[in-house]
């Protein structure tokens, strides 16, 4: 059940609401947060019912430990075991293909198949009971009950793929909440809902059409041109953002109906001036929770300069790696931990440019990390770097060449660029005013929140989502990026 299919709008969220309120009108909190537990469980099942015993099981098992290790006078190794047991079944589920058709691939072997499927959202629902369990370990989080542990695991507005909220942030929420549906609440919820997802059906959506065929046709081993090349990326680049935070802000306006506040996510990231900055600025529950919980607690900056920059690239590697169970997400995490290696030692050295380079630089740093992110391989990362080099070509449509003949001694014309001929269901005016659209809101506008501060409402929303998608044809809905992490 996708936030942005029909059946979630028109169906499961009025349900739910309704459900919720009279629960809490006619019973009180708890009922209410019953109602918020049980319609969970069935958002869950909906996609995977196998997978359900699994998430309670794991719900039950963390709760049941740390209060073991509470009542303990020795608590570090209930949280070995802990960290262990979680860390354990998320390796299972998620890694252990991997290892293995590596490992039989260094052995001369075919990929053994050993049938294990992803089940939904554990990474980020194994995330969070990590934390519940660290936080229990040094007292940061109170004590609580297990309906508001449950809930705060279980809750669907952040279940499948975050936010990562921590335990002293949400579980005091759903302790005290009083169990009503208030009109303020109801509206803003209504309207970041809104607005995340005009940045999802509206924008990711229709940008997925220029980025999935140039990534298609290097992860089958052809060559893309360079301006094929770059409009494929510079495609996902956008798409990503819009397809996460769009994720996020939904998920944000979601848990606001009901009263529940979750943390921003995503803060103009693209804006950023330097690698560190974007980092302050994108997934910004994840980048929190990897300094807080891994690149900390691994010696931070505390052991001198090498140490530092060790302990950064273990941080983006694991990171990267938690995106996926591909070497090229390693990459990915590699591209990162070296770019902030950098960064410190320019920092380091007090060096110091425009901030109009600065910010040009590290967006095109992210911009080539997101190559091996994206790649279904390291042959197609680098069949696409190729292609953003020129080495294989430069075609532009026919159309751009009459209109600029001078270009003929640069670039081949052709009617159609090739790897958009296939699929395409843009012109070539409406694929680049889509991506001058999409980076323009990027690269210019604030984030969402604060144009919601500035007194936009949810009718403005609705009318920028409607119009443009009517522009631009993406009556269609695809699965979140973040989905299959």
């Amino acid at each position: 059940m996708l936030f942005n299919s029909s059946v979630f709008v028109v169906g499961f969220l009025p349900a739910f609401l309704a459900s919720f309120a009279l629960a809490g009108w006619r019973f009180g909190p708890r009922a209410a947060l019953v109602v918020l537990l049980i319609a969970s469980l069935v958002f869950y099942a909906w996609w995977t019912p196998v997978f359900l015993p699994l998430l309670v099981g794991s719900i039950v098992g963390n709760y049941a430990l740390v209060h073991l290790m509470r009542r303990s006078r020795h608590r570090r190794p209930w949280l070995i075991a802990g960290l262990a047991a979680n860390l354990g079944l998320l390796g299972w589920f998620k890694y252990a293909g991997l290892f293995a058709a590596t490992g039989a691939g260094l052995l001369g072997f075919p990929p053994p198949d050993l049938g294990i499927v992803l089940p939904l959202g554990i990474s980020f629902f194994t995330f969070q009971q990590i934390m519940f369990l660290v936080d229990s370990f040094r007292d940061e989080t109170p004590a609580c009950g297990f309906l508001d542990y449950a809930c705060f695991v279980g809750f669907f507005a952040h279940l499948i793929a975050g936010p990562i909220v921590r335990p002293r942030e949400i579980i005091p929420q759903f302790a005290h909440h009083d169990g009503q549906v208030h009109h303020d609440d109801l509206i803003a919820g209504i309207e970041i809902f809104l607005l995340g997802l005009a940045k999802k059906i509206v924008l990711a959506d229709s940008l997925a059409r220029f980025a999935d065929p140039g990534f298609r046709v290097a992860a089958a081993g052809h060559q893309l041109s360079l301006v094929e090349a770059w409009v494929a990326l510079l495609a996902y680049g956008a798409q990503i953002y819009f397809d996460f935070s769009g994720y996020s802000d939904m998920a944000i306006g979601l848990a606001r109906m009901i009263g529940v506040r979750f943390p921003l996510n995503f803060r103009s990231p693209y804006q950023a001036r330097d690698i560190g900055d974007f980092w302050r600025r994108w997934n910004i529950t994840l980048s929190g929770f990897l300094r807080d919980y891994l690149y900390i607690p691994l010696g931070g900056n505390r052991h001198g300069e090498a140490r530092r920059n060790a302990n950064l690239m273990i941080t983006m590697l694991l990171g990267g790696l938690w995106h996926g169970a591909a070497w090229s997400f390693l990459a990915w995490g590699g591209l990162h931990g070296l770019y902030l290696i950098i960064h410190q030692q320019w920092r380091r050295f007090g060096g110091k440019m425009p901030a109009c380079l600065a910010q040009a630089i590290t967006l095109l740093a992210v911009l080539l990390a997101w190559v091996p992110f994206r790649a279904e391989s390291l042959h197609g990362s680098w069949i696409m770097l190729r292609g953003l080099t020129g080495a294989g070509g430069v075609l532009l449509p026919d159309l751009i060449v009459k209109a600029l003949p001078f270009l003929r001694h640069l670039a081949t014309p052709v009617a159609v660029l090739p790897y958009l001929g296939a699929a395409r269901a843009m012109s070539v005016v409406q694929g680049a005013a889509l991506l001058v659209l999409s980076w323009g809101i990027i690269l210019l506008a604030p984030d969402i929140h604060t144009l919601r501060e500035r007194g936009r409402n949810a009718a403005l929303v609705a009318g920028f989502a409607f119009s443009v998608q009517a522009l631009f044809f993406a009556p269609f809905a695809r699965p979140f990026i973040y989905f299959q992490f």
